[in-house]
C-alpha cells in the first residue's frame, strides 16, 4: 500500500471515531426537560399533532456504544487497520494461515506415520491405508475420475483393468507421481474423409462390432502403414507410449461410431497432472494402493 493511500485511510479512520465520540458526548450530557413545561420535540410535526420526541439516549445503550468505542480503538493499536500500521502484535492473515497449516500438517504425519517405509502393494492389503487412501482421493481425484473411479470421457475408468500406462504398483505409482500426456494425432488431412471412414471400419472390426460403411480392407492396408507404430500389428497398444488397446472394446473418449470417428480425424490429446510434487511420495503411494484396490473391487 502506498503511503499517501495509507495516510488517507488512517485520516478517515480518525475523523470518524472523533466525530462518533463527539455524537455520544453531545447525547450523553443532554438533560431531559423540565417536565411542567412537557416534552421536548424536535420541532418536526407530521398529521398536524404527531410531533416527533427528542429524548436522550438510555445510559445502558450509551455505555454499550462507548464499550464498543473501546474495544475499536484498542483493535486498530493491536492489529493491521490503520494503513500500513501492523499493529503491536504483528498479527498478519498470513502468519496465521502458515501456523494453522503447520498444525494440521503435523497431525496428518501423526495419521501417515503407520505407513511410512511400506510398499505400494503392502498398502493395498491394509484396509487403515486404504481408508485414507480413499479420503486422499476424494480430495484430490474425484473431479475427473468420479467418486466411484469410474471416470468420464476422456478420463480414464480405473476400475476396469484397461490401463494405457500399465496397471502394476509401479506403473500406478509412476502415473500419480510424474503425471502423463498422451496425443493421438487428427488423420483427416492425411486420410481424407473417405480414409477415415475406412479406418473406422477396420477399426471396429478389431473389438469384434458390426461395419458400418467403409472399406475394410483399405482400412486395414492405411491402418498398417500409419497406426502400428503405436497401436501395435494387432491393435493391442502400446503402454509405453499409453496407446489404447483397440480389441477390448473400452474407449477412453467414447465408444460409439460418431466419438471412435472424431477420434481419427480429429485426434485426441489427454494429460495427467503430476501429483507427487503436491502430495509427497507417502500420499501418493496411499492413494496408489487405493486405486490398486479400486481395480480389484471390479472382479
Amino acid at each position: 500500500m502506498s503511503t499517501g493511500l495509507s495516510l488517507y485511510i488512517v485520516v478517515i479512520t480518525l475523523i470518524n471515531l472523533a466525530g462518533l465520540v463527539w455524537l455520544f458526548m453531545a447525547m450523553r450530557k443532554k438533560k431531559i426537560g423540565d417536565a411542567s413545561a412537557g416534552p421536548e420535540t424536535t420541532g418536526h410535526v407530521w398529521d398536524g399533532d404527531l410531533a416527533e420526541y427528542n429524548n436522550p439516549l438510555p445510559r445502558w445503550w450509551l455505555w454499550l456504544f462507548f464499550g464498543t468505542m473501546v474495544f475499536g480503538v484498542v483493535y486498530l493499536v493491536l492489529y493491521p487497520g490503520m494503513g500500513n500500521w501492523k499493529g503491536t502484535l504483528g498479527w498478519t492473515s498470513a502468519n496465521q494461515h502458515a501456523a494453522l497449516q503447520k498444525s494440521l500438517e503435523a497431525e496428518t504425519q501423526k495419521v501417515l506415520a503407520p505407513f511410512a517405509g511400506k510398499s505400494v502393494e503392502v498398502l493395498r492389503h491394509d484396509p487403515a491405508a486404504l481408508q485414507v487412501g480413499r479420503n486422499l482421493f476424494n480430495d484430490n481425484c474425484i473431479l475427473c475420475h468420479g467418486s466411484d473411479g469410474r471416470g468420464a470421457p476422456g478420463f480414464p475408468n480405473l476400475t476396469d483393468k484397461d490401463w494405457l500406462w500399465g496397471g502394476s504398483a509401479e506403473n500406478i505409482e509412476a502415473t500419480i507421481t510424474n503425471g502423463r500426456q498422451a496425443a493421438m494425432v487428427a488423420w483427416k488431412d492425411v486420410l481424407g474423409e473417405q480414409g477415415v471412414e475406412d479406418m473406422l471400419a477396420y477399426v471396429l472390426t478389431l473389438s469384434g462390432r458390426s461395419v458400418p460403411a467403409g472399406d475394410v480392407a483399405h482400412g486395414k492396408e492405411l491402418f498398417t502403414t500409419n497406426c502400428v507404430v503405436c497401436h501395435g500389428e494387432t491393435g493391442t497398444g502400446n503402454q509405453t507410449l499409453g496407446a489404447p488397446n483397440l480389441t477390448d472394446n473400452v474407449w477412453l473418449y467414447g465408444g460409439s461410431v460418431a466419438a471412435i470417428r472424431d477420434s481419427i480425424a480429429k485426434g485426441r490429446l489427454g494429460q495427467m497432472p503430476a501429483q507427487g510434487e503436491r502430495l509427497g511420495e507417502l500420499r501418493v503411494k496411499l492413494v496408489a494402493a487405493y486405486v490398486l484396490g479400486l481395480g480389484d473391487a471390479s472382479k
